[in-house]
C-alpha cells in the first residue's frame, strides 16, 4: 500500500506511578533519520526504541518526543522496615545504657535514617515496558496515518496518469494526420515557389520531414511509463525511489516530444504533459 512519510500521531497512558505520553511526528527524507527527545530516566531505552522505528519505517525523518509526569511522591505509601527499626531501637538503646545523658531520640530522626522508612515504588522495569509498549502503538498509529494520507496521494497521481494517457491516445490519433498536412504543406509551398526540384530530392525531403514528426515511439514509451507507475503503486513497501525514477523517464520522453514537434498541438501537449508530471513529481517527494 502506498504509504506518505509525512504523518503525526500521539498515545498517552496513565498509571499508579505516573503518566507518559508519544508524540511522533514525521516528513519526508531519503533515508530513515529518526531523532529522540527523552527524560534523562529514560534515554537508555533509545537504542530498543531505534530497533522499532528500523523494524516498522524505511524512510522519513521522524521527531520522537517522550513526557513523563510521576506521581507526587507526597502521595504515595510509606513503609517502615521492621527490621532496620528494630536493629536501630537496640543501637539506642545500647548507648542509652552507655551513657545517661543522652537526649531521646526524635521520631522524625529516626524516620531519616537509612533504611528506616522505603517508599512503595514502582518497579522501574515495569515503567520500561509500558514506555516501549506505548512506543509501539504510537508508531503504529503513525503509520496508519501514513497509510491514510498515502491512499490521498495515489489518488491524485492517478488522476494525473488518466490525463497522460489521455494526451498520449490523441496525439497518437493526429500523428497520421499531422504527418500527411505537412508534406502537403512541404509540396504546396515548393509548387508556389515554382521551382523545379528532382523529385527523388522531394521524395527524401518528405521522408525526413515524417521522420522528424513521428513521434509515435515516445508515445509508446508515454504509455509504458504509466503503466509501470500504476503496478508499482499497488505494490508493497517503500516505491517513492521508484516512482521518482519514472518520473524523470516521463519527464524525458515529454522533452523528446517536444523538441520533435513541427505543429503546435504536439508542442501544447507536451507542455500540459510536463505539467502533470511535475504535479506528480512533487507529490512523489511524500511517498515513502
Amino acid at each position: 500500500m502506498t504509504a506518505s512519510m509525512t504523518a503525526f500521531s500521539r498515545q498517552e497512558a496513565v498509571f499508579d506511578w505516573g503518566t507518559i505520553s508519544w508524540e511522533v511526528r514525521s516528513v519526508n527524507q531519503r533515508y530513515l533519520e529518526p531523532n529522540f527527545r527523552l527524560p534523562e530516566n529514560f534515554r537508555e531505552l533509545e537504542f530498543a526504541f531505534r530497533d522499532v522505528l528500523r523494524k516498522k519505517i524505511n524512510r522519513g525523518k521522524l521527531e520522537c518526543q517522550l513526557r513523563f509526569q510521576g506521581v507526587d511522591k507526597a502521595a504515595t505509601n510509606l513503609t517502615i522496615n521492621p527490621n532496620n527499626a528494630q536493629a536501630l531501637a537496640n543501637a539506642i538503646n545500647t548507648l542509652g545504657t552507655w551513657f545517661k545523658d543522652l537526649d531521646p531520640a526524635n521520631p522524625l530522626d529516626i524516620l531519616k535514617w537509612p533504611g528506616i522508612l522505603s517508599e512503595e515504588g514502582s518497579d522501574f522495569e515495569v515503567m520500561k515496558k509500558a514506555v516501549v509498549e506505548l512506543f509501539n502503538q504510537s508508531v503504529d498509529e503513525l503509520i496508519q496515518v501514513r497509510l491514510r494520507e498515502g491512499a490521498q496521494l495515489k489518488d491524485i497521481i492517478e488522476q494525473r496518469l488518466d490525463a497522460i494517457d489521455t494526451i498520449v491516445v490523441e496525439v497518437q490519433a493526429k500523428l497520421p494526420e499531422i504527418i500527411a498536412a505537412q508534406k502537403q504543406n512541404l509540396l504546396d509551398k515548393l509548387d508556389a515557389a515554382k521551382v523545379d526540384l528532382d523529385p527523388m530530392r522531394v521524395e527524401a525531403e518528405i521522408v525526413l520531414l515524417a521522420q522528424k514528426a513521428d513521434v509515435a515511439e515516445e508515445l509508446d514509451r508515454l504509455a509504458t511509463h504509466t503503466k509501470e507507475v500504476r503496478r508499482q503503486l499497488q505494490q508493497k513497501g517503500p516505491i517513492g525511489r521508484r516512482l521518482d525514477f519514472l518520473m524523470q523517464e516521463l519527464n524525458r520522453e515529454a522533452n523528446t516530444l517536444s523538441s520533435k514537434s513541427i505543429v503546435v498541438e504536439t508542442t501544447q501537449s507536451a507542455v500540459e504533459l510536463k505539467v502533470l508530471i511535475e504535479q506528480m513529481r512533487e507529490q512523489i517527494q511524500n511517498i515513502e
